[in-house]
């Protein structure tokens, strides 16, 4: 009986210790990730605060002008659009609950439709019947600077047919390695710093109009800021991997000291069992 549990012991120890492999090799993996998905939020974020400082020029030197997408449009339906960003694998602990729960938790008592983006994200809308407004996006490792251009360009074309009268994104925000907050924030209508009092002088002149451009520059903004929330969920998603994957590696290596005692315990006392019936046949 002794042999066969110091057997199943060390088969234990052998399972944990090629988990303990799988699990350090995907820490690995997702702090190499990490470090690239870093950078690209750093390249992002210069270009977001350019085109926002134009947008908030225009619409505080242009104040008596009607600019489009700062209301929704005449008759618009009362429906609100949402882009919900998650992640196309598990494994990273509460990355993809975190901030499907709170979109989901928003979306009660209005009526919606999503955009999903990631597979995580289309499963759980799908399951739960919420109407998409797409599924092309159903791989967020796959998805370019391009799509996120593509996806502000129906979301606006949507709000200025009036389909919505408000376009929301839900993304997970980094904050550093060890914390990430799941968020959200309206894309449309656009809520310029400040609209009253006079104008102020305008600094730089827009050809052909300003309206014009800020009516052509505003899907390039919600462009941007989806591809600026796609970079900041891919770090979240990275940094809660491999926070996870530290954690299970840990407790791998604490089950197999466990189990490394406890087989030389019962390997020890199957020596003892053998000299004690040695003995007493003598």
């Amino acid at each position: 009986m002794a042999g066969v549990s110091t057997k199943e012991i060390k088969t234990r120890i052998r399972s944990m210790e090629s988990t303990k492999q799988i699990t350090k090799a995907m820490e690995m993996v997702a702090a190499s990730k990490l470090r690239h998905a870093q950078a690209q939020i750093a390249y992002s974020r210069p270009y977001f605060r350019m085109i926002y400082g134009v947008i908030q020029d225009i619409a505080e030197t242009n104040t008596k002008q009607h600019l489009p997408y700062l209301e929704p449009t005449k008759n618009a339906k009362h429906r609100t659009a949402y882009v919900v960003i998650a992640g196309d694998r598990g494994l990273a602990g509460g990355y993809n609950s975190n901030v499907l729960k709170l979109c989901y938790g928003e979306m009660q008592g209005r009526d919606c439709a999503v955009l999903p983006i990631g597979k995580k994200a289309l499963d759980f809308f799908t399951a739960r019947g919420v109407e998409r407004m797409s599924e092309s996006y159903a791989e967020a490792e796959d998805v370019s600077v391009s799509d996120c251009f593509t996806m502000a360009r129906m979301l606006c074309k949507a709000f200025r047919a009036g389909e919505y009268d408000e376009v929301r994104i839900g993304y997970s925000n980094f904050v550093s390695v060890l914390s990430q907050t799941p968020a959200t924030m309206k894309l449309l209508p656009l809520e310029p710093e400040s609209r009253d009092g006079d104008p102020k002088p305008a600094d730089i002149l827009y050809e052909p109009t300003s309206t014009e451009v800020f009516e052509n520059i505003i899907p390039e903004y919600i462009g941007g800021v989806i591809y600026g929330a796609l970079c900041e969920s891919r770090a979240s998603e990275q940094a809660a991997r491999r926070s996870a994957m530290d954690t299970a590696t840990q407790n791998a290596e604490e089950m197999i000291a466990d189990l490394s005692l406890k087989y030389n315990q019962a390997r020890q006392a199957a020596i003892t069992q053998e000299i004690t019936e040695i003995v007493a046949g003598t």
